[in-house]
């Protein structure tokens, strides 16, 4: 782990120490090697050709589905609907299952450090339908409060959406029991996976969640490609939310029918070379072991966080187990000067609000610098931002 596989990806020359795998990951050659055979000598449309070439590259794609249902637990193949990430397959249970499930004076229950991938398009399905949004708070060491959470769900309540792991703090959710939670009134329970499969074993019947979303880019593959998982029983009663070619049964000026699950939810050509891309992300996942990724990227944050906490003008955020993410604060410098001074000794952090303005109100902070984790981040990755810290306290001491 760590340096053996660092020689895996071409976007990690050396001396750059990429501390940004929770925004994006970078490519092992594996994933670029299955996207440009897929674009040149594999190519060819899906679902429509009855030429060979177009009956393989079929094949291939739906290869590519099942490989994703066997990572994640899913029940079948046909559970799983390719979408252009987990903003869209967020997006696409919103407006498919919510907007016609849900009516004035029921309720969606969100937490404070949702992504806002996962806040704003349940406000726009809650105005659409009037429904409200309740939000559950953290615990003192930012993890979702699930005991606030069981003491404050009603039977109005009919929508869960949580985090799995947090984008900013790395926290990790009991996803078990807030399934239980949530069911315990007849709600759903959508998880958001995105920080969540490139790091942890992730089971969707273990978890008992009726959703789950992630995007292929944070797990070593293409940007353009996610995946929605929902369970058969839901999919098959939720209606298209995009018109057009793929997703139809008959078209006919005087009415049309639709395609059963995945199909109805995928209108269009799909993203073909994206799809061998995701498959060959995670082949590469699974080759190295999940699990072991975990426990490497864990070292790296418990080291990471015992050099930072030991400076004192450098505040913590997140909990001590945090999953392949440490967010922090330097008194009286701005998160962006972190990142540029970092930057310029070949540190690639991120900073700023990531996507989490509640929760940067929350913290009582504007932003936060944040370094995360991934299968070929090193010791000498940590060494280098604790080096880089001290030089930014001692630019702004």
């Amino acid at each position: 782990m760590g340096a053996r596989h660092r020689a895996d990806f071409p976007g990690l020359p050396e001396g750059w120490h990429y501390l940004d795998s929770a925004a994006t990951a970078q490519k092992p050659q594996a994933v670029i090697d299955a996207i440009a055979r897929a674009y040149g000598p594999d190519y060819a449309t899906v679902h429509r050709g009855v030429y060979q070439r177009s009956a393989d590259m079929t094949l291939a794609f739906e290869a590519a589905r099942a490989r994703v249902a066997r990572f994640i637990g899913a029940a079948s193949a046909d559970e799983i609907v390719f979408v252009r990430g987990a903003t869209e397959g967020i997006n696409l249970v919103a407006y498919s299952w919510a907007a016609t499930q849900l009516k004035p004076g029921d309720r969606i229950l969100l937490s404070t450090l949702e992504h806002h991938s996962n806040i704003v398009p349940w406000q726009l399905v809650a105005e659409r339908v009037g429904a409200a949004i309740d939000v559950v708070p953290l615990t003192a060491d930012h993890r979702i409060d699930l005991d606030a959470m069981a003491a404050m769900i009603t039977p109005q309540h009919k929508l869960v959406a949580l985090a799995h792991v947090s984008n900013v703090l790395g926290s990790v959710l009991d996803g078990a029991r807030a399934a239980q939670i949530a069911h315990s009134v007849g709600a759903k329970l959508l998880l958001d996976g995105c920080q969540a499969v490139p790091r942890l074993p992730v089971d969707v019947a273990a978890l008992g969640c009726d959703f789950y979303v992630f995007s292929g880019h944070k797990l070593y593959g293409p940007t353009g490609i996610g995946v929605l998982w929902a369970r058969g029983d839901i999919l098959a009663q939720m209606p298209p939310w995009q018109g057009g070619g793929a997703m139809i049964d008959k078209v006919s000026f005087a009415g049309t029918t639709y395609a059963p699950p995945p199909a109805r939810f995928e209108a269009g050509t799909p993203h073909i070379a994206g799809a061998a891309g995701l498959a060959a992300a995670i082949d590469y996942v699974e080759t190295a072991g999940v699990a072991a990724i975990h426990a490497h990227e864990a070292a790296l944050v418990r080291a990471a966080r015992a050099a930072l906490g030991a400076i004192n003008s450098v505040r913590l955020f997140g909990p001590e187990d945090s999953a392949g993410i440490v967010s922090f604060a330097i008194e009286g410098v701005h998160p962006h000067d972190i990142g540029t001074i970092l930057d310029e000794g070949g540190v690639a952090i991120r900073a700023g609000h990531h996507c989490a303005q509640p929760l940067m109100a929350a913290l009582g902070v504007e932003a936060t610098a944040r370094a995360s984790f991934g299968v070929y981040s090193t010791p000498a990755d940590v060494a280098a931002l604790v080096a880089g810290i001290e030089r930014v306290t001692r630019i702004f001491g």
